[in-house]
């Protein structure tokens, strides 16, 4: 639990370190959130009069239910203390009631963008979330569980092969991380138009320590995607069970090597790329959609592939 909290403002500094030099600017430190946090924890907040005990309570929730999320991932390591935890189903399920708070303190006050934020995001959800389950039963009929450390103590053995399935589902949960992370081209994090905005919406009449919480939140749900795509389909360099100092210090290696290069992946494909107009997302979620399905429906076809 502490390494991925103390991993995930590291993580969202390095992706905006190299995209700003993609876009050949200087960009900020590499420690510039762990300085913004500490910033926002010293301030007081300001709330509004009509803000009700939700208001003032899901940025707590939401950084609790995204952090034990986070710290359910095998990381570096399969077979750990509480990898019996680490099951697909349940961080899904964290993961959405994080969001479903998250919709209902951007609605509280009533402000016109926490409602446009929310209902975005609700919509959004309604189409990530059926995609997000065919995947994991793709990889449960692959794997034969949806335990995160079954499924990475699989792929590291012989007995994996190459699946098309497994493919089409990698795509699939590129689409969804985008989609839940509020990155290009579903939401863009750097701005704060009317049109475009999704997350940064809902969080606009936060401020101080509540802002510090969902911004974490928000971080350790990046490292927590890519910590997924890392232990599934990107195992090699985890240790299995108990290997010693020597080996968990390789583990960690391996996956501090992991993140990086996701990190550039993913700053690569926002300098790319632009965001899409709102009324398209539906268009590109239902890809995902389709591919999870197609995924399930050709390992019940033809179980090898």
């Amino acid at each position: 639990m502490a390494l991925v909290l103390l991993a995930a403002p590291l993580l969202t500094g390095w992706v905006r370190k190299v995209k700003a030099r993609l876009q050949r600017r200087r960009g900020p430190p590499l420690l510039q959130p762990y300085r913004d946090l500490v910033r926002l924890l010293g301030k007081e907040a300001v709330i509004a009069d009509n803000a009700s005990w939700l208001f003032r309570t899901a940025p707590y929730l939401i950084f609790a239910l995204t952090w034990v999320g986070a710290a359910l991932v095998p990381t570096f390591a399969t077979g750990l203390l509480f990898s019996w935890t680490g099951d697909l189903i349940a961080i899904t399920a964290l993961l959405g009631a994080a969001r479903f708070l998250l919709a209902l303190a951007g609605m509280d006050i009533g402000t016109s963008f926490g409602g446009i934020g929310a209902s975005r995001e609700v919509m959004i959800a309604s189409m990530a979330e059926p995609a997000m389950l065919m995947i994991v039963i793709t990889l449960a009929l692959i794997a034969g569980s949806t335990q995160l450390s079954t499924i990475a103590a699989f792929m590291l053995s012989p007995a994996a092969g190459l699946h098309v399935s497994l493919a089409l589902a990698l795509f699939a949960f590129l689409i969804v991380a985008l989609a839940e992370n509020a990155r290009i081209p579903v939401d863009n994090p750097a701005t704060h138009l009317e049109l475009t905005m999704v997350h940064e919406a809902m969080v606009l009449e936060y401020s101080a320590r509540h802002l510090a919480m969902i911004e974490l939140a928000a971080a350790l749900k990046l490292l927590l995607s890519l910590s997924v795509i890392a232990c599934i389909f990107l195992p090699f360099g985890m240790v299995r069970g108990a290997d010693g100092i020597g080996g968990y210090l390789l583990g960690l290696t391996s996956y501090a090597g992991k993140l990086a290069a996701a990190g550039v992946a993913l700053a690569t494909f926002e300098t790319a790329i632009a965001k899409m107009r709102v009324f398209r997302l539906p268009g590109l979620l239902g890809a995902a959609l389709m591919l999870g399905l197609l995924a399930t429906l050709l390992l019940y076809v033809a179980p090898d592939m």
